[in-house]
């Protein structure tokens, strides 16, 4: 069975650009956050947290954010069907990247508005993946008890 027969192609390719998407400003964050300084956001946003400096997060964020991404993307290039699960959970690392991001420095930009929406949107697209979808879309169950008319055997 090849792997447009399980997945459409569209929510593959989406999968690829959101996975690809989130990976790169993964890495762009780290080092603009490790070798970039800071990238000019104020110490003052992470006073009060374990973090002394942006070099950790900075890390944390390649690492963690993006190595999962990485691990998603090259899973689905190399057709295992654990690349829809992986998506799933690089998608929901992203939102709660985001959102301990938000709860550290209790500040919101429109980019972590940009990002939590990418990963909830790969994390969507994932779970469809995954079959999540029915086919068709507003089929019902038997009602219980209930049985086929004779028809419907022919």
């Amino acid at each position: 069975m090849s792997r447009s027969a399980v997945v459409p192609r569209a929510l593959g390719v989406a999968l690829a650009i959101l996975g690809w998407f989130n990976l790169l400003s993964a890495a762009a964050g780290m080092l603009g956050l490790t070798i970039g300084g800071g990238m000019g956001i104020p110490l003052e946003w992470i006073e009060g947290s374990p973090f002394s400096s942006y070099f950790w997060p900075g890390i944390i964020l390649g690492v963690v954010v993006g190595g999962v991404q990485a691990l998603a993307l090259i899973a689905q290039r190399r057709g295992f069907r654990l690349a829809w699960g992986l998506h799933a959970a690089a998608g929901l690392v992203m939102m709660i990247w985001i959102f301990v991001e938000i709860a550290i420095m209790l500040v919101w930009s429109p980019l972590h508005g940009i990002y939590f929406v990418a990963g909830l949107l790969q994390t969507v697209a994932a779970v469809l993946a995954l079959g999540a979808w029915p086919r068709p879309f507003l089929a019902r169950e038997p009602a219980k008890g209930a049985t086929k008319p004779a028809s419907a055997d022919a």
